[in-house]
């Protein structure tokens, strides 16, 4: 029975939706205290890019699992859950309300709901499918993927070797898509009370908020925090895979001009919104979407509170 759950407030949806602005007005109305979902955002360092929030726009509102790893730790969903576990159980004995916030669906999934049963990684399997990403690349088995299992590929980057390489092996492992399967699990029991809201614009809003997003982050020194942080942990850490990030490193390393690599990062971000939508629209109870000047009107602020019976 979900009555009996702890009651769990998520603001989720694509990148640059306003997503954290409207969780910590929503911890202010609430007395509230916010638990970051962004597989970027967990990292020390990451901060310009990942769009975390600095101390002042938090303006004193608690922020659980932002800086919680180095760069060359490596985190997954399972990780993330237990973490995040721990934060809504200290939020709620403290008498305040959990909102978890952010983008990474996967994570917002496995806190919700747990993941999905699948096999353990067979050895043989995973440097079978490792050494082909290697020798042909890993658009080549994103392309593999993208016929056997869609809605894992259109999910995944296609520079994501780690991700297309799991999603293989489990089709190997099942003889089933992974992203069929995640799909079936999603309408399982879930460990919260959760009001998922999923923030979203129009498309040609949204589209300029990314333009212009990027050209504020280079302009606030996001090279300069790449180049810092390749000085210390190198090109391989995981979250340099992530959008911009890469772009960037690119540019350093290779020599990619300042305004291709802008074009370069706003392409990929609109690619990576478009994943992050089709995730949030194939997940279940969603309770509406809205911008979030609709979010934080009185209207809806009632109607959170009616929804999580605070």
């Amino acid at each position: 029975m979900t009555e009996s759950l702890q009651p769990i407030l998520v603001i989720a949806g694509p990148t640059a939706t306003g997503k954290t602005g409207a969780a910590i007005e929503l911890a202010r109305h609430f007395g509230g205290e916010l638990v970051g979902a962004d597989s970027v955002q967990v990292y020390r360092g990451f901060d310009i890019g990942s769009a975390k929030p600095t101390a002042a726009e938090l303006g004193g509102v608690s922020h659980h699992l932002i800086d919680v790893f180095d760069p060359n730790e490596e985190v997954d969903a399972v990780a993330y859950a237990d973490l995040a576990d721990l934060a809504i159980r200290e939020i709620s004995e403290r008498g305040r309300l959990p909102i978890v916030v952010g983008g990474t669906g996967l994570w917002i999934r496995a806190l919700v709901r747990g993941l999905v049963d699948v096999p353990a990684v067979d050895p043989e399997i995973r440097q079978r499918l490792e050494e082909a990403a290697m020798n042909d690349g890993a658009s080549a088995l994103h392309a593999r993927l993208a016929e056997i299992d869609p809605i894992s590929a259109d999910a995944i980057h296609p520079n994501d070797a780690l991700r297309i390489v799991r999603a293989l092996e489990v089709y190997e492992q099942t003889g089933r898509p992974l992203g069929k399967l995640r799909a079936e699990h999603a309408l399982g029991e879930a460990r919260y009370r959760a009001l998922l809201i999923v923030l979203e614009m129009s498309h040609d809003r949204h589209g300029a908020v990314i333009e212009d997003r990027a050209r504020q982050m280079l302009e606030a020194g996001w090279i300069d925090e790449v180049r810092s942080l390749r000085a210390r942990w190198g090109d391989e850490i995981r979250p340099f895979g992530s959008v911009g990030y890469r772009e960037i490193v690119d540019h350093l390393r290779d020599g990619v001009s300042v305004d291709e690599t802008l074009r370069r990062i706003r392409k990929s971000t609109r690619i990576y919104a478009r994943r992050q939508r089709t995730w949030f629209k194939g997940e279940p109870g969603v309770s509406w979407r809205s911008e979030r000047a609709e979010l934080c009107e009185q209207s809806s602020l009632d109607r959170i509170a009616e929804e999580l019976r605070l």
